[in-house]
């Protein structure tokens, strides 16, 4: 895959700043990202996770093209999405961004066959290449399988063949929207390997969408979403800068470095959180901490030895 010139892996790929989207229904305003802030950097393997109605698939389908920010700022390599036309977005969609949706019959057509299926982008784009596709099904672990129909496969192999289809046209960024959503723990386990196997050959940065946090220790990196706004942020403990190899991926470099494999522990030992600032300074406290701590509309913001401790309007303090 072709590198844009001074393009690094670990450059900062994605930023959003007080990105906002409202979507009109009927009479209604509905305010689905709120002034959201976010950075991926080039290469990265990362996972966006919130509940329904969080903001996170409205986050996808602006980073994909499908929607346009109402206001803020939405850079993917260099593109601003907010400035480009329509003929521009097309061009986008085509060719620096791939998706893998949830529901597989959006990804496939039935009635070809696996290679068929990998090719047609190809051919709409009028980049036509066999040996590519070939090599695309080869990379997802599905070359004996690359002439059976979607009937003839299972879930898994499917959701793989998508991975495939998506990476058809070269992409820089491939978009997944809840694509373990349908498949058993086994299955969502080799999709999972896949991603990180393409990310590892192609380059490919990786944005994955889903509510599942169990999912989310399998990446480098997960940002939480809640009401619209980004709210926290885990980090694998590895120590190593964003964009320098997958964890658990089986490589000698990952080895070395004492990465965790893949599926071991849960996100509370593979991973430290933070909870995240946006650009003018405001915190999002997890929600059960304010549950726990009977925390509504206030709280009380001290320093001590060089901390800053949250407390309670009612708490005692020192």
């Amino acid at each position: 895959m072709a590198k844009a010139p001074g393009a690094e892996r670990g450059d900062v790929f994605i930023q959003c700043e007080n990105l906002v989207k409202i979507y009109k229904v009927a009479d209604l305003e509905v305010m689905a990202l709120q002034g959201l802030d976010l950075v991926v950097r080039r290469g990265e393997l990362m996972a966006i996770i919130g509940s329904s109605g969080s903001g996170k698939s409205t986050l996808l389908n602006v980073l994909g093209g499908l929607d346009q920010p109402s206001a803020g700022l939405a850079i993917v390599d260099g593109i601003n999405l907010s400035r480009i036309n329509h003929r521009q977005r097309l061009r986008y969609r085509r060719r620096t961004v791939g998706f893998v949706w949830q529901n597989v019959s959006r990804n496939l057509i039935p009635y070809l066959s696996a290679l068929e299926n990998v090719e047609l982008p190809m051919v709409i784009a009028g980049t036509y290449n066999r040996k590519r596709a070939r090599e695309l099904l080869e990379a997802v672990g599905l070359e004996h399988r690359m002439h059976h129909r979607p009937v003839h496969m299972s879930g898994g192999e499917q959701q793989r063949v998508a991975i495939a289809i998506a990476l058809a046209n070269e992409p820089k960024l491939l978009l997944a929207d809840e694509p373990t959503g349908s498949l058993d723990s086994e299955n969502a386990r080799k999709v999972l390997q896949v991603f990180n196997d393409v990310r590892d050959r192609y380059g490919v940065t990786v944005v994955i969408v889903t509510h599942d946090r169990a999912m989310a220790r399998e990446v480098d990196r997960y940002v939480e979403i809640r009401d619209g706004k980004t709210s926290s942020e885990a980090v694998r403990r590895t120590g190593r800068a964003a964009g320098e190899g997958a964890p658990g991926d089986g490589g000698e470099a990952g080895k070395e470095a004492g990465w965790p494999e893949q599926g071991t522990g849960d996100a509370a030992q593979t991973h430290e959180e933070f909870t995240l600032l946006d650009s003018a300074g405001r915190l999002q406290l997890p929600a059960d901490f304010l549950r726990q701590h009977g925390i509504t509309d206030r709280v009380r913001l001290t320093k001590e030895d060089g901390r800053i401790v949250i407390t309670p309007p009612g708490a005692g303090h020192r």
